[in-house]
Parts: C-alpha cells; sequence; structure tokens
C-alpha cells in the first residue's frame, strides 16, 4: 500500500459556471487556470501520482505547452489512472476536502463521490467528499480563491 497526497488552488473570477470535481455547479464565478482550473480533479491528479512515485500534474501536463489550454481535467486524471495502472497499481480508495466560501457543497457532495469514482475506477464508497469554508479568512474566505486536497490510497494489483 502507498499514499498520495495532492493539493491545489485556483483563483476565481465573474461568470459561471464553476466546473468542480467534473461536476458543473450553477454559479456567479468560475475558476480560472491555464486547462478548466478544476481544482478538486487536480488534487485527485496529484494525490494519485504522487502515491505511485509518477510525479505530479505539472510535469505531464505543462500549463506552458498550448495544448493543455482549456483540457478538461477529467481527461488528464483518467490519463493519471492510466499510469497508476500500468505502474503496477490500484486504487483503492481517495478522500477529498474542497475548502470554498461559497457555493455550499452540501447537495453536490453525491454528484461529485459518483463521477470522482467513476474517473478512479472504484465504487462510490470508495470516494470521500468533504467542503469546508474558510471562515470568512484569507482567500479563499473572500471568495477570490478555491482549493482542494485529496489523500489517496493505492496497493499493487
Amino acid at each position: 500500500m502507498r499514499v498520495g497526497i495532492g493539493h491545489d488552488t485556483h483563483r476565481l473570477a465573474a461568470g459561471g459556471p464553476l466546473r468542480l470535481g467534473g461536476v458543473d455547479i450553477p454559479h456567479d464565478h468560475h475558476l480560472v487556470g491555464h486547462s478548466d482550473a478544476d481544482v478538486l480533479l487536480h488534487a485527485v491528479t496529484d494525490a494519485l501520482l504522487g502515491a505511485a512515485a509518477l510525479g505530479d500534474i505539472g510535469q505531464l501536463f505543462p500549463d506552458t505547452d498550448p495544448a493543455h489550454q482549456d483540457r478538461d481535467s477529467a481527461e488528464m486524471l483518467d490519463a493519471a489512472v492510466d499510469r497508476v495502472h500500468q505502474a503496477g497499481y490500484r486504487v483503492v480508495n481517495v478522500d477529498c476536502i474542497v475548502f470554498a466560501q461559497r457555493p455550499k457543497l452540501s447537495s453536490y457532495k453525491e454528484a461529485l463521490q459518483r463521477r470522482i469514482a467513476e474517473l478512479v475506477r472504484v465504487t462510490e464508497s470508495d470516494v470521500g467528499v468533504k467542503a469546508k469554508t474558510g471562515e470568512g479568512l484569507g482567500d479563499i474566505g473572500r471568495e477570490q480563491a478555491i482549493a482542494a486536497q485529496c489523500v489517496a490510497l493505492i496497493g499493487k494489483d
């Protein structure tokens, strides 16, 4: 068994929807980045790559490469899962936290869990999704950014 951790933060800009965990969530802001800026899928991707010692999302999909402009983060996660499998591992579970002042994510947790499970090829019960606010503090609390963290457990096939 091996453990990896992933983290990502992106700034917010006016206009929605918000793409998070591969799900479009109605909101008056969206995340900004070179790809689709899905902080949750980026954190999952880095956690899995880290667990298998396969580098990080920036090495596989550099933001200096125009081919990755506006790229769907689900495609990047799928490629990372393929690499994890090729290295002889399987995903056991992932546990994620999204840090966002708004929108409130309670009613979207099941959809996020379902989509992440599909992408990492595990059952929904093997995916944890939690949401925390910034309590009005820092970039997250001032609604200038959203961040995500993920821990992934992988095992040998």
